[in-house]
């Protein structure tokens, strides 16, 4: 968002006398305070900047918006060449290993900004995730994605099931789903994939990857993968995915007509659901912690600075990241506006997480979300992260489609990784 900008007398009179001081503001002005990006994230920022610039009125500000993927790969050739570089990133969790693990960002534990003194004010998960291997905080959370189970009231009722069938374990999850596609034709999930990385991720030792561990070591042929492919192959041989990808036009079609009994997904869901995805649902829809009470996160943003970015800009900079993560009010704004679920403690604690949810037939969701949240243990990303993820869902294709066994698959996994992790 581009503002008017008027440079104040004194500053052109003392360029016009000459002053360094007057100068070096001027030239500063020339240049604005940029924002990076992508949708949703960029309208809460534009959101601040009305403010930011009565506040501010020497201090011209642009927010530059991209999609998702490509806000992410602009901002992984800005950070290598240092070219084009904005004055605050917004970053997604699933891309922040790959960001945090390199020197691409500024340490704002470091004394000059001090992030260190707010790290207590966050749900634990989401600061820890932040800090690089010397445990530097790099990046502030602004808001999270507590998952959980959504599933169709009315379906299971018809199925003669209840929401324990469902959570009490990962196989009872499949065996509910069984019953479900007998009983009602509906089925489970939309893709076995979104079943193998929860079942993954909620056996990942807290303080380790959900690939790799402590030591960058892949631990793709662990327990806990063999019984993610297990189940999911279990669930494609009895025909409960309904092999449609989330946010593509089937899967929405099948949710709004009642053909998928089950949705994890972070919290946010919701409010896609009710927005546009499946607007004609509400009311049959609840939500659940996830099976075994497996506590994790989808999704998540965060703001971090450039190290190379303008130096006479990073203490604005600094400041505006501040009012986009440490504001109790904003973060609430944001959450009632766009579903962006605050990661400040502060704004969890407001009378609007006891409203019942209509859409969720009144159920008062955001307390069983705020519960999730508190709950999460830290899974450290790597800088790998995205190609692992690549990797394990090629194999499990492989076992699905082409009948490879599983052990051979984790144990191919496994040694891609090892190879590109020492590369």
């Amino acid at each position: 968002m581009s503002t008017p900008f008027h440079l104040p007398r004194r500053h052109l009179l003392a360029a016009a006398l000459g002053s360094a001081a007057g100068i070096a503001q001027a030239k500063a002005a020339e240049t604005p305070l940029t924002v990076a990006a992508f949708p949703l994230v960029d309208v809460i920022a534009k959101d601040l900047l009305q403010g930011w610039v009565t506040r501010h009125p020497e201090v011209r500000t642009q927010v530059i918006s991209r999609q998702y993927d490509d806000h992410h790969t602009a901002m992984t050739t800005a950070l290598s060449t240092s070219g084009h570089l904005p004055d605050v990133i917004a970053l997604e969790t699933s891309y922040l290993g790959r960001f945090s693990l390199g020197t691409g960002l500024e340490d704002l534990s470091a004394p000059v900004f001090g992030a260190e003194r707010f790290k207590d004010r966050f749900v634990s998960f989401a600061i820890d995730t932040a800090r690089n291997r010397d445990g530097r905080i790099v990046a502030m959370p602004t808001d999270i994605g507590p998952g959980s189970l959504f599933y169709r009231h009315d379906l299971l009722a018809q199925a003669g099931l209840k929401e324990s069938d469902l959570t009490a374990s990962w196989e009872s999850y499949v065996e509910a789903g069984a019953q479900l596609k007998a009983r009602t034709g509906a089925y489970l999930i939309g893709d076995v994939r979104l079943l193998k990385d929860v079942i993954v991720r909620g056996g990942t030792p807290a303080g380790e990857g959900q690939f790799f561990d402590h030591q960058q070591r892949p631990q793709i042929t662990s327990a806990r993968y063999v019984r993610a492919f297990e189940l999911a192959k279990k669930v494609r041989r009895l025909g409960l995915d309904a092999r449609v990808e989330v946010w593509f036009n089937d899967w929405a079609e099948m949710l709004k007509r009642g053909r998928l009994a089950t949705e994890i997904s972070g919290g946010w869901m919701a409010g896609q659901m009710a927005n546009w995805v499946a607007p004609g649902t509400a009311g049959k829809w609840r939500v659940a912690q996830l099976p075994e009470n497996t506590f994790c996160s989808y999704g998540g943003t965060y703001y971090a600075i450039p190290r190379r970015s303008a130096p006479e800009k990073k203490q604005l900079a600094w400041q505006l990241i501040q009012e986009l993560t440490l504001d109790r009010q904003r973060q609430l704004d944001a959450f009632r506006s766009q579903d962006a679920f605050p990661a400040l403690l502060a704004a969890q604690e407001d009378a609007f997480f006891e409203q019942p949810v209509p859409f969720l037939g009144g159920q008062p969701a955001r307390v069983l979300w705020r519960d999730a949240a508190r709950r999460i243990p830290v899974v450290k990303m790597h800088r790998q992260h995205k190609f692992a993820d690549e990797v394990v869902n090629a194999e499990l294709d492989n076992v699905l489609e082409y009948g490879k066994p599983i052990a051979q698959a984790l144990e191919d996994a496994q040694a891609l990784l090892v190879h590109r992790a020492n590369r």
